[in-house]
């Protein structure tokens, strides 16, 4: 299933100049009489709102393009409503430009929310200033009124983006140092695992490992949020992933969620990390479970859409071409006007205390621009809600998705390793549990102290595992050197902000291969042995 996607800014053409033609519109200075209707001929089909209403909000004179922008039938239509009664969104600022042009008497220009005659609101820009009406003893406003809504909405994305890169920034900061805690701690139960053999002991060391694991996630969350973490992305069939997705949620979710789909088999493919994906939709889906507690109707649909140069300026984010969109829809009780601009920032939640973390959406929104996609939120209290999902495509098939395979820990054969980490907590069971497979290992505070030890012991260190971000000579900086010293030397990076593993991140350049922290056991071994017997 195909669709084409376009928006225009004005897509209601001006009406003919005989339409509603304005009775009695103000004009600047004497002008002869055979003109006075030409001049308000021009006034009525004019592409800009014209109005002029009394101290009290009610219309004397509006032209059709104003009737139209506000989603009346005619002029005679819109004159019998008040625009501080009918127009104004906000009732605290219904007031507020007769009041000041009643004080001051002076020129204004202001933003404000208007609504349609349906209760749709409209961001418009009023220009205006205080005249002298025939037959009228008090002043009255005069004034022009532009819709806004697109530019503003798409400064609210621009605002918001800049907000959550800071956020982001703010985030990966707190990530790093909660990973050098974290990792200590998972370094140490596979250490013990070994030595507790007892039920008691081993049912405390589980709680533990899940403990950490959790947290662990939680701040790879935070990370995927803030940095857009890359993962593995291969061609993707999006319709195998949220059938298996719904799998999942036909067993978990409760009897009284009616789960539709709607995933037709030609879906174009996107080049997407699997397990991302899975997050996303799965997101997405508890939100709208958690929305209709006494039950409802819960529907993913998706299909083929190309956007055209018109809709995409609609939104920050988006560029026109051929897109995979899904959309999760509802039925429960909608976001609040006043929540809708936070939805997407990290650890803000409706939800009561102990039911989310306020991470779920922050997380999609992050992996769904890591991808160069977008999301759309459409909302109405007590309705329900529909997020809309665009991630760019392929006009092709996609494969069958790998299963990952388990591996096991090699063990070493006394080769030395340098570890390099400014947390002695990390360097300390690190040295350990290379003992306890089979490495010998030394350890430094910072590159520096590193760089004496590997020009002293160059002939027998085999690699060197290296913090990011350390005190004195920090982690790129040790790598320049060794790669100056020793072109040949066996290089792991590892930091609390780097992503999965790859080679040559861009956080450490000239590393043989990364590890994303807290590492595990089996992650280490199989990282040692990958670059000294590859």
């Amino acid at each position: 299933m195909t669709r084409e996607v376009s928006g225009r800014l004005h897509a209601t053409l001006p009406p003919h100049p005989s339409a509603d033609p304005i009775p009695d519109h103000p004009h600047p200075g004497p002008v002869r009489d055979n003109s006075r209707d030409h001049f308000a001929g021009v006034l009525s089909w004019a592409p800009i709102g014209i109005f002029r209403v009394r101290k009290d909000g009610t219309f004397l004179s509006a032209n059709r393009y104003l009737a139209d922008m506000l989603g009346y039938g005619s002029t005679s239509e819109l004159a019998e409503r008040n625009l501080e009664r009918d127009v104004y969104f906000d009732p605290s600022q219904r007031r507020a430009i007769l009041i000041l042009v009643e004080t001051r008497g002076t020129d204004l220009r202001t933003e404000v929310r208007w609504r349609k005659k349906d209760g749709t609101p409209i961001w418009v820009e009023v220009t205006g200033h205080t005249i002298d009406h025939p037959g009228e003893t008090a002043m009255c406003l005069e004034g022009l009124a532009i819709d806004i809504t697109d530019r503003k909405n798409l400064e609210g994305q621009l605002l918001r983006a800049q907000r959550m890169e800071s956020i982001g920034t703010l985030a990966a900061g707190i990530a790093h140092d909660l990973n050098n805690v974290l990792a200590p701690i998972t370094m140490s139960v596979a250490m013990l695992r070994s030595r507790v053999v007892d039920a008691p002991g081993t049912k405390w060391l589980n709680t533990i490992d899940d403990s950490v694991s959790r947290a662990s996630g939680i701040v790879k969350q935070v990370l995927s949020f803030g940095r857009g973490i890359e993962g593995d992305r291969v061609a993707l069939q999006p319709g195998d992933v949220i059938r298996e997705g719904l799998r999942i949620m036909g067993e978990t979710f409760p009897k009284s969620i009616d789960i539709q789909m709607s995933v037709p088999d030609d879906l174009w493919v996107i080049d997407a990390d699997p397990t991302q994906m899975h997050q996303v939709l799965l997101n997405l889906c508890l939100n709208g479970r958690d929305a209709m507690p006494s039950g409802g109707v819960l529907k993913i649909s998706a299909e083929n859409v190309t956007l055209d140069e018109h809709y995409a300026k609609l939104n920050i984010n988006a560029k026109p071409g051929r897109y995979f969109s899904f959309s999760v829809t509802d039925t429960g009780t909608g976001i609040a006007q006043q929540s809708l601009d936070r939805i997407f920032d990290p650890f803000f939640t409706t939800k009561p205390p102990g039911k989310g973390t306020g991470l779920g959406l922050s997380t999609s929104l992050g992996i769904i621009r890591s991808h160069g996609g977008f999301i759309n939120v459409y909302t109405e209290p007590g309705r329900g809600t529909t997020f809309r999902v665009y991630l760019p495509a392929q006009a092709k098939s996609g494969s069958p998705l790998a299963l990952p395979v388990e591996r096991k820990r090699p063990p070493g054969h006394g080769e030395l390793i340098l570890v390099v980490d400014d947390e002695q907590a990390i360097r300390e069971i690190t040295k350990g549990m290379l003992e306890a497979n089979g490495y010998a290992a030394l350890t430094a505070r910072n590159g520096s102290e590193a760089l004496d030890m590997y020009r002293l012991r160059r002939g027998e260190i085999r690699a060197t595992i290296t913090d990011i971000m350390m005190p004195v000579m920090d982690g790129p900086g040790l790598i320049r050197e060794l790669r100056n010293l020793d072109p040949s030397s066996v290089i792991i990076a590892s930091s609390g902000l780097g992503s999965d593993r790859t080679r040559e991140p861009e956080s450490a350049p000239g590393a043989t291969m990364f590890l994303r922290k807290p590492y595990t056991v089996e992650s280490l071994l199989q990282s040692l042995n990958d670059v000294l017997h590859e």
